[in-house]
């Protein structure tokens, strides 16, 4: 079996004859339980390493590119890849983000990554035993009271080298811990949902999740009707979480200069520098964050609006997308920044939010509304109009009606229809920012802290019968 590193260095000697190559590899390895009825259903650890070779041409009036990935590549897999590559080559055109490559830094530092060449860290079932006890004990205890647990938990460690026929060799070796606990009583008439994100689990501590989830059960004791509308809602950092990742996904530099998005501005330009919120806000990406941490270089497998294959080992560095409420970045590649004369902006895998005038925990925030609907999570998440940023969804596993800064009881679930950016303009209240997880989109954005917040007239268009 090829070691991964070796696998780039080896798709590179093979990709010789073309102009310019990356070679991007790799390797992950995965350990999982699930349950369902509170019953464990499946446990087990899977593997896998891919290959992508980006190859380049230059042309009489430009650069053509292509790109082909393979999984699990033996010897002879790497020969045909390039091959693939080489063929589809023949026929390319120009390429529209074409832009020199990213060079080795002249001086100051190293083209290659000191742990190069080093063995794939992988995980197994033991990064999954610190559960073994506190599961059980939450298990057990629900079993006890009725209540019938549905969920899993994964550990995910992936490693990716990249290297170019510039010289770069660079690698980083992401973890990442998952957990959702689905929690129904009641002749499963009730049910809560909780969820815990980390870089491993280590130091998890189970006996908040449960205490949230039998809250939640308890509180819908009490139904509530309420009608569909425009009312205040107080979002958990999970359900603010997955609207601002569709939010970080949309702004793209290029969709906005085209006149495609909600950051269009008239001839051309962007909205950046315009105050989305009169709260001072800031949304940023930065690699070396404490708390969740990512890759410091971009490896992609090919371009889009959001980046581009030529940026492929550029330095990620921390980018502020939101600044004290105003509009600071977009997605930003080279070639676009040169042309349109938006700042370069790639994103690193991470999202923070915060919110200066940010105070207390979730609890703290319902104490200070006296009415008000309290959304635990949102699911289903779709675009309806980008030049707008209008999203729908819907509710998911406890809607509670607040009065007087209490949960009174719970309503039903919704289909809601609003934009995160029009929410930036309506937050009234926030709490302090902590590391989350976002339903709908966890199993794309792992690294999200965000605080619970106050959104005024968040749309409730209507009801829904999902629990």
């Amino acid at each position: 079996m090829i070691a991964p590193h070796e696998l780039a260095e080896r798709a590179l000697r093979e990709a010789s004859g073309l102009d310019a190559a990356i070679a991007i590899v790799t390797a992950s390895s995965r350990a999982d339980l699930r349950w369902a009825r509170t019953t464990l259903t499946t446990n087990g650890e899977s593997r896998q390493t891919d290959l992508t070779l980006i190859g380049f041409r230059r042309l009489a009036d430009g650069v053509a590119t292509a790109t082909l990935s393979r999984s699990q590549p033996d010897r002879a897999g790497i020969g045909a890849l390039v091959d693939a590559v080489s063929a589809s080559l023949a026929g390319a055109t120009e390429a529209e983000d074409a832009y020199a490559l990213v060079e080795p830094p002249a001086t100051g530092g190293s083209a290659a990554s000191p742990e190069w060449s080093d063995p794939a860290p992988l995980t197994s079932s033991a990064a999954l035993s610190p559960l073994s006890g506190p599961l059980g004990h939450v298990f057990g205890s629900c079993v006890a009271s009725d209540i019938e647990l549905f969920g899993y938990a994964e550990h995910d460690l992936s490693t990716t080298w990249l290297a170019s026929s510039t010289g770069l060799r660079l690698r980083h070796t992401q973890p990442s811990a998952r957990l959702e606990i689905t929690a129904k009583s009641h002749g499963r008439s009730r049910s809560a949902w909780w969820g815990h994100a980390a870089e491993d689990f280590a130091d998890i501590d189970l006996d908040p999740g449960e205490r949230e989830l039998r809250r939640g059960l308890d509180w819908q004791a009490r139904r509530i009707d309420v009608d569909p509308g425009r009312r205040r809602a107080v979002l958990t950092p999970g359900a603010i979480g997955d609207l601002m990742v569709d939010l970080w996904w949309s702004s793209s530099a290029r969709e906005a200069v085209e006149g495609r998005s909600v950051f269009s501005a008239p001839e051309g330009r962007t909205r950046i520098g315009e105050r989305l919120s009169p709260r001072s806000i800031t949304l940023v990406s930065d690699p070396r964050d404490e708390q969740i941490p990512a890759s410091g270089f971009l490896a992609t497998a090919a371009s889009s609006d959001m980046s581009s294959a030529f940026d492929n080992g550029i330095s990620l560095e921390s980018v502020e997308w939101l600044r004290d409420g105003v509009l600071h970045r977009l997605h930003c590649p080279r070639w676009l920044a040169q042309r349109s004369g938006v700042p370069v902006a790639v994103s690193a895998d991470t999202l923070r939010m915060t919110d200066a005038s940010g105070d207390g925990s979730l609890d703290d925030l319902i104490a200070r509304t006296d009415d008000a609907l309290l959304v635990t999570c949102v699911w289903y998440n779709r675009v309806v109009d980008p030049q707008t940023l209008l999203l729908t969804g819907l509710t998911r596993d406890g809607v509670y009606v607040v009065r007087g800064g209490e949960v009174a009881g719970a309503a039903g679930n919704f289909r809601f229809n609003d934009s995160p950016v029009s929410m930036l303009g309506r937050i009234s209240d926030a709490g302090v920012t902590q590391r989350t997880q976002p339903r709908e989109m966890g199993d794309y954005a792992a690294r999200v802290a965000m605080p619970p917040v106050t959104v005024e007239d968040f749309h409730f268009s209507t009801p829904s019968d999902a629990l």
